[in-house]
């Protein structure tokens, strides 16, 4: 079906991508469609070769007011779709992504890794989120790295990349971004927003700020505000990227070096809180890489050092140092009872949504008592909500892995809803 768009966006051809490409390779595949109909919806299962795979784009007219008190005069919000959207335009569901995630959440090969999407354990006909039932659209967060607007854009003040001049941003950005792009394919209420870790705290937003627009809420291993620990760790890696010499305080994209070593020890102390130390000792333990004894110097003498610096350096080929620094920012700001008077119910007061909140067991970045604050404010305000706590070892990333009790939850409540809903099965 073809969906109009309402006449306060206007979808361009995109840019194409050499320059970017020339500036920064940790951000190679910036590449903006050139496709004129921007909203045909293709299918998922369309295999491409990773360099021949555009970024589809929507370029926003009207200013984004940020909550700096600084604006964006025209943003790009790069996203993919999977399935098909109703007659009603009433399936609609907004996939959140994480930190370091993208748009490029299901089945199709990703442009830069070339693997399958970050939650493709998830889409696809059939599976949980059903793409023979639902539409799905996953954005790349203003602030990003893979299409949407961010540090290494253009600033058309100056010609040159934004660097620290593009504007903070935070997680309430983020969403009246996304806004944008539901309003575009003309969605008045989406039948579901759902995202984990950063993802889920995109979730809790569109639900405080937009509660007549989301029917369902799923927020997964996330909280309603970053805690001390959290903002400890995401400001050790800020620190590991300002103190590489190739950072040259943010302005690097025409050295066509960018700050990897800082980038990479980032990613590889992030990656870190992701796990379990369960999953680590059943993964590593204390084996070593590729010799029978240690060295007695510093390279990678145990495999889960080996594992670790593979991490952080396959990272810097698909992320912007300057991307990371503002996400992570965007992370420590979010605080949704501060917003609401101190008091987290006054956030939900009133919602009509339903809520399916879920937690895993050795999650220690995103732990269970940050999931359970968020469902004592919405039964304090009497709201529609479940809650459940998945036993597993595998730690914060245990949301993007294999996970039958999650999935079987997801899958539950997703059909619930539905019927409510009035979707039909597929």
């Amino acid at each position: 079906m073809a969906v109009q768009a309402r006449p306060l966006l206007i979808v361009r051809p995109g840019r194409e991508s050499k320059e970017n490409i020339d500036r920064l390779k940790a951000c190679r595949p910036k590449v903006r469609s050139s496709e004129r109909n921007a909203l045909s919806i293709s299918s998922p299962q369309t295999e491409v070769a990773p360099s021949a795979r555009p970024h589809r784009t929507l370029v926003v007219t009207e200013p984004l007011a940020l909550d700096s008190g600084a604006s964006l005069g025209s943003y790009t919000i790069a996203y993919e779709t999977y399935g098909r959207l109703n007659a009603e335009r009433s399936n609609a569901i907004l996939i959140c992504h994480a930190l370091t995630g993208d748009q490029y959440a299901g089945p199709g090969k990703h442009p830069v890794t070339g693997k399958n999407g970050w939650w493709v354990t998830l889409i696809g006909p059939g599976k949980v989120l059903d793409t023979d039932r639902y539409f799905l659209i996953a954005t790349n967060v203003v602030g990003g790295c893979m299409g949407s607007t961010g540090p290494m854009d253009l600033d058309p003040a100056t010609g040159k990349p934004w660097g620290l001049s593009f504007p903070v941003i935070t997680i309430a950005d983020m969403v009246r971004a996304q806004v944008k792009l539901v309003d575009h394919f003309g969605i008045d209420q989406l039948f579901c927003v759902i995202g984990g870790s950063m993802g889920g705290m995109q979730v809790l937003q569109w639900a405080a700020s937009y509660p007549e627009r989301v029917f369902a809420a799923v927020p997964i291993a996330s909280a309603a505000r970053h805690s001390a620990q959290n903002i400890a760790f995401h400001e050790v890696g800020r620190q590991a990227i300002m103190a590489d010499p190739d950072w040259n305080h943010g302005d690097y994209y025409a050295s066509g070096k960018g700050p990897e070593r800082g980038l990479s020890v980032a990613r590889m102390a992030a990656h870190i809180t992701y796990l379990s130390e369960p999953a680590l000792h059943r993964k590593f333990g204390r084996n070593l890489q590729d010799r029978r004894e240690v060295t007695y110097g510093f390279e990678a003498d145990f495999q889960v050092e080996s594992y670790l610096r593979h991490q952080g350096n396959s990272f810097v080929d698909r992320f912007d140092a300057n991307s990371y620094l503002y996400i992570t920012r965007a992370c420590d700001y979010f605080d949704l009872a501060a917003e609401h008077g101190g008091q987290l119910a006054n956030a939900f007061r009133g919602t009509p949504a339903r809520f399916c909140v879920i937690s895993f067991t050795s999650d220690w970045l995103y732990p269970t008592p940050e999931s359970r604050a968020v469902v004592h404010a919405l039964n304090a305000v009497t709201a529609n909500v479940s809650f459940v706590e998945v036993a597993t070892d595998k730690g914060h990333d245990a949301f993007l892995l294999e996970e039958p009790e999650f999935f079987a939850t997801l899958r539950g409540f997703l059909d619930g809803c539905a019927r409510h809903r009035g979707l039909a099965a597929s």
